[in-house]
Order: structure tokens, then C-alpha cells, then sequence
């Protein structure tokens, strides 16, 4: 019984002197935080969606404290760039809301299965087996977007394609570098914009016919009967030139296959 009593202090006064030698080595070699990081913390939304590009709001907090742009937070958009450029004492920056949308119209009552996939659930899992869909460049639908997305932004229609919640979405750009098949972009949220809504870059027109019946079939109906000549075709998809586009919509009542459309 000695022996056990002996045991049980010798523990701890060990824990003891332990905990005083940490206590001691964390003030003798404690970094000071800067005051002003805890200010831009503060103002920052703390979503941690990492959309700014840094390991979530701490580390844009610092990047800004030390004269990193301040522009970059999307989930708090304008208020909160104007809030930073109060804070570092600089002139307030234009931003524009963004939003992300699904380039492709290749759901599953349009594109042609590959066959019966029975590997991982995952989009990124899917493309290294060769996709789901005959169309190589297609969404796969599995809806990696939406495990990504923290503002549940996006969920997966009916057709198995991402369906973007405008009026959600913070143009955080993370469902844009998780898609393996870059079919997601960002579109300025108040103003319309021309898209083409196909990413099959197959340039045989018989081959997207039998993959996809909404494929983009490289006619060059588009460029030819673009008012303003702002269409161009760049490896196989009709690229329109923003600045000059003037939304007529010609381009998609021509279109055959109606992959351009006014979004």
C-alpha cells in the first residue's frame, strides 16, 4: 500500500513540475500576435472557405495585415473589402459578386452512359476510371460541388447536373477547383453574360452526335452569324468576346444544338 501511495505522489509531483516547466517555456518563447491581424479577423465573415486563396480567414487576416489585397474575400463581398480598406487606412476597391455556373448540358437524359459504374462515388474517382459518360468532357455527377460548397449553394437537379442557388453562392471559386472537368465558371452575378454551354472538344461531329445530344457540333453557325463578329472557336468551343458581345442572343437561335445561351 506504501508503495502505491509513494507511486501516486512521485505522478504527481512529476505532472506537477511538468506543467510549470511548459507554463514557463510558453512565456519565454511566445510569438506576439500582431493586434491588427485580430482586427481583420474580426471584420472577415469566418466562413474558412479558403475562395481568397489562404488556408481560411486567419491566414487571409494575415496576409492582409502585412498589405496583402483586400478584395479577395468573396463570402463577405463588398462590405467587407469596404470594412479592410477602412482598417488598413487605403481607398476602397470595386467588386464585382460573382457566381458559379455549370458549363454543360449533358445530364443524364442527354448524354449517353458509358455503362453500369460501380467505382467510388466521387467525380474525381470517376474520371480516373474514364468517366461515366461517353463524353470524356461532360459533368461525371456525382456532385463533388456540393460536398465542397459550405454555403450549400449547389445541389444535383434532376439530370444529375450541379443546379447553382444564385441568391446562396458567394463566388468562393472552391467548386471551381474541385470540378476534374472545369465545366463550373464564375460569371458576374448582376449582369448578363453569353456562355456556351458545351465542353466536348471532340472535333468529329458524328461522335458528339452519338455521346450527347445536346453537344456542341462545331458548325460554326455561331461565328458566322454573330452580328458583332465576338465569337470564336478555340479547341472546338465557340469562346465569345465579352466586351463585344451585346446579348442579342442571335448566336443561340442559330445554334442547332442551343449550347449558347444568355445566363
Amino acid at each position: 500500500m506504501i508503495i502505491i501511495f509513494v507511486t501516486a505522489g512521485f505522478a504527481a509531483l512529476l505532472a506537477l513540475i511538468l506543467g510549470l516547466a511548459l507554463g514557463l517555456f510558453r512565456e519565454l518563447f511566445k510569438v506576439e500576435e500582431d493586434p491588427l491581424i485580430g482586427t481583420i479577423r474580426e471584420a472577415l465573415p469566418g466562413a474558412n472557405c479558403g475562395g481568397c486563396g489562404f488556408p481560411g480567414c486567419d491566414g487571409y487576416a494575415a496576409a492582409v495585415a502585412g498589405g496583402g489585397d483586400i478584395s479577395l474575400c468573396t463570402a463577405g463581398g463588398k462590405a467587407t473589402a469596404d470594412m479592410l480598406a477602412e482598417i488598413m487606412g487605403v481607398g476602397a476597391t470595386e467588386l464585382i459578386p460573382m457566381v458559379s455556373v455549370c458549363c454543360c448540358l449533358g445530364g443524364n437524359d442527354m448524354a449517353v452512359a458509358r455503362g453500369i459504374y460501380t467505382g467510388l462515388a466521387s467525380c474525381r474517382g470517376a474520371k480516373i476510371a474514364g468517366g461515366t459518360k461517353l463524353c470524356a468532357w461532360g459533368c461525371i455527377g456525382f456532385g463533388d460541388c456540393t460536398k465542397v460548397c459550405k454555403f450549400d449553394a449547389i445541389t444535383m437537379g434532376p439530370s444529375g447536373l450541379p443546379v447553382v442557388d444564385r441568391s446562396k453562392c458567394t463566388g468562393c471559386k472552391v467548386c471551381v477547383a474541385e470540378c476534374p472537368q472545369g465545366i463550373l465558371q464564375l460569371i458576374p452575378r448582376d449582369q448578363k453574360t453569353t456562355l456556351t454551354l458545351c465542353s466536348n472538344r471532340n472535333p468529329l461531329r458524328a461522335a458528339i452526335r452519338k455521346t450527347c445530344r445536346v453537344g456542341c457540333i462545331k458548325c460554326g453557325i455561331c461565328v458566322k452569324n454573330c452580328p458583332e463578329q465576338c465569337i470564336v472557336i478555340e479547341d472546338g468551343i465557340p469562346v465569345v468576346d465579352h466586351e463585344k458581345c451585346t446579348l442579342c442572343g442571335t448566336c443561340g437561335q442559330k445554334c442547332p444544338t442551343k449550347v449558347l445561351r444568355v445566363c
